[in-house]
């Protein structure tokens, strides 16, 4: 049986107000941390798509419950929970079931899991989480499984190997289900990992250091049930950015998080997309000049993501797509993931001019003219970079393995046909 797909007719202009989900990536980990409470933990804001809904059936896999009680709010009660009984093949499905290994550890003592799956985008090593949870008093076996024990966690003093979101992510709920003081140093901070620890303190637990990269956790305190909204997703933002400059449309973007979009606007401003900020909304305005900006000296300029607070590496891809309509050249340095570049071949295809130099960097000239295609989709990122592609592209567009794009933006093709898009899903 084949997948479904999107037939996309590009070359329409956009107008109108959309509103970013919740953000998926503070979503993961936070409906792993209600797993550290046997108490209600209430949930708003939640995205509603494909990775959380695996996370979701893992989660009742490991003994609690999880209701939507409404479109995007979730109720988790964990009374009991067993770290014993996890699906393999859900856990390869979706990188955030590592994510799963902490708040386990912490409550049962015990957990296996098999390797987290996720985007084909390179290697993403693991080797940040085991060290945090060996530091925290944690063993583990691996084999063709994961199994992490513990007699009881403790605090320690911790130096991340890098500066990982997931590892930190891990590194916290253990530290908030441990006995004793925890300092993370080279904690990452990205808006997620900052989402995840306010909920945390919602529930109770006690950390300090938020937004920086030294977290300081006073663990062992119990935590109770809570009420937490998720924040928007700066990601989806960025996207809808480089929509509206390569469409030419003016959107504004409701309730953007203007707070985390600094590296973000500034990025897009290297590229000639200008935005404005109106209280919590983003605006982007129509048809801009899109004039790559050189360095000084006239020096080709070059735009790279690093970890936070700089450019994030998931909206490098949107970037990429946005730079092939943009009048210029620029270098676009991908540092973090040693194959997301590769779907470049795909707009190349469609008439971009790109210059492939290795794994991690990419020349763009533009602007040129894309014309419709067959394409697919890699991962969630170069997934919804093609559909914006085509959303701009001349003719018709396929764009096949659309499962890709849905694990991380929810019902992208109704949103954005209410903007004036015509995205036509084919089961």
């Amino acid at each position: 049986m084949s997948s479904p797909k999107f037939i996309v007719e590009g070359g329409r202009r956009l107008a109108g107000t959309i509103r970013p989900t919740g953000n998926k990536n503070a979503a993961l980990p936070i409906l792993c941390a209600a797993l550290l409470t046997s108490e209600p933990v209430t949930l708003e804001n939640v995205p509603r798509i494909r990775d959380i809904e695996s996370l979701l059936q893992l989660i009742r896999q490991a003994g609690a419950t999880a209701e939507w009680t409404a479109d995007n709010t979730l109720v988790i009660t964990a009374k009991e929970v067993r770290g014993d009984a996890l699906d393999a093949e859900l856990c390869k499905r979706i990188r955030a079931s590592i994510l799963l290994a902490a708040p386990l550890l912490a409550r049962a003592k015990s957990v296996t899991l098999a390797p987290p799956g996720g985007d084909v985008i390179g290697r993403r090593r693991l080797d940040t989480h085991f060290l945090a949870l060996e530091a925290l008093g944690a063993e583990h076996v691996f084999a063709e499984r994961i199994t992490f024990r513990t007699k009881g966690l403790k605090g320690a003093d911790i130096f991340l190997d890098e500066p990982s979101v997931t590892g930190t992510e891990n590194a916290v709920m253990a530290a908030v289900g441990a006995s004793g003081t925890t300092v993370l140093h080279n904690a990452a901070s990205e808006p997620h990992v900052q989402d995840l620890c306010r909920m945390l303190v919602t529930l109770g637990a006690r950390i300090e250091g938020i937004g920086s990269n030294v977290l300081t956790i006073t663990g062992g305190r119990a935590l109770h049930g809570g009420t937490h909204r998720i924040g928007p997703d700066h990601i989806e933002v960025g996207s809808f950015i480089g929509l509206a400059a390569v469409t030419r449309s003016e959107l504004t973007i409701a309730d953007a998080g203007v707070a985390h979009l600094r590296s973000i606007r500034l990025g897009f401003e290297r590229l000639g997309v200008s935005t404005t900020i109106r209280g919590d909304d983003l605006i982007v305005p129509a048809k801009q000049e899109l004039r790559i900006r050189s360095d000084l000296g006239g020096a080709v300029p070059k735009l790279e993501d690093q970890p936070w607070p700089a450019f994030p590496a998931d909206v490098m891809s949107i970037a990429i797509v946005t730079a092939t309509q943009c009048d210029g050249i620029i270098l676009m340095h991908e540092k973090m993931f040693e194959s997301r570049l590769f779907f470049v071949d795909k707009l190349i295809a469609m008439g971009a001019r790109i210059v492939l130099c290795d794994p991690h960097r990419a020349l763009v000239s533009g602007p040129t003219e894309l014309r419709g295609a067959t394409v697919e989709s890699p991962d969630i990122r170069a997934g919804m970079a093609m559909l914006i592609a085509a959303l701009c592209a001349k003719g018709t567009s396929t764009i096949n393995n659309i499962g890709q794009i849905e694990r991380g933006y929810e019902r992208i093709d109704e949103r954005l046909n209410a903007l004036g898009a015509s995205i036509r899903r084919v089961e």
